[in-house]
């Protein structure tokens, strides 16, 4: 098994590389979508974090309310730090679960947005990052998710340079370019993380 720790600057492209590592035949762990599950109503994550910060982070529902957790803790550096002791353990257990589950020569595929700001690069065989110029990601976010400049400026800001991402990368993946010509190099990425895939897992046979 390969595990690959895949990033980018948010409106970068990762989703999209994710989407196309898939097509490939990549076995994918989303953190996001696991960070959501742990924390789903009914379940130890959301009543850890409910005693940590109050019952005012829950909806009518019970669920939580995500806007308001985040305007408490993105503000206040020693209360996010509280909600990621809370949550981080919880999401990399889950992930450890998925993990097991796939084949011995897979290609299994770490989604991780702040993989770079939370120095996890040494997880991974190997940290692919999805690469875009700010000139690039700033038009994404405002055309396509329908940021104002000024937040999409700020959430840029409040994560990793680019250069300090690619500081760690194996692998790059440029996204300046059209969807066909990432199609192209992604294949292309693909074809190299199988090959170290078979090595790692011939190596392992071999011990």
């Amino acid at each position: 098994m390969l595990k690959v720790g895949l990033t980018g600057g948010i409106g970068a492209g990762k989703s999209e590389v994710s989407r196309l590592l898939v097509e490939q035949g990549a076995v994918l762990i989303d953190a996001d979508r696991i960070a959501r599950e742990v924390v789903a109503p009914g379940t130890p994550g959301l009543t850890a974090v409910a005693e940590a910060f109050g019952t005012d982070v829950l909806t009518a529902d019970g669920s939580l309310d995500r806007p308001k957790l985040g305007s408490i803790v993105f503000a206040d550096p020693e209360k996010l730090a509280v909600l990621n002791s809370i949550v981080h353990p919880l999401v990399g257990a889950r992930s450890r679960e998925l993990e097991e589950t796939a084949a011995a020569d897979s290609v299994v595929i770490h989604d991780v947005p702040l993989l770079t700001e939370n120095g996890l690069a040494p997880l991974y065989d190997l940290v692919v990052v999805v690469d875009a110029s700010p000139e690039t990601q700033l038009d994404r976010l405002v055309r396509l998710r329908g940021m104002t400049e000024q937040d999409a400026r700020a959430r840029m800001a409040a994560q990793a340079s680019r250069e300090q991402r690619r500081e760690i990368a194996d692998i790059v993946i440029d996204n300046d370019v059209p969807l066909d010509a990432l199609r192209k190099r992604v294949a292309e990425v693909w074809e190299d993380l199988v090959r170290r895939a078979r090595e790692r897992s011939a190596e392992q046979d071999s011990e």
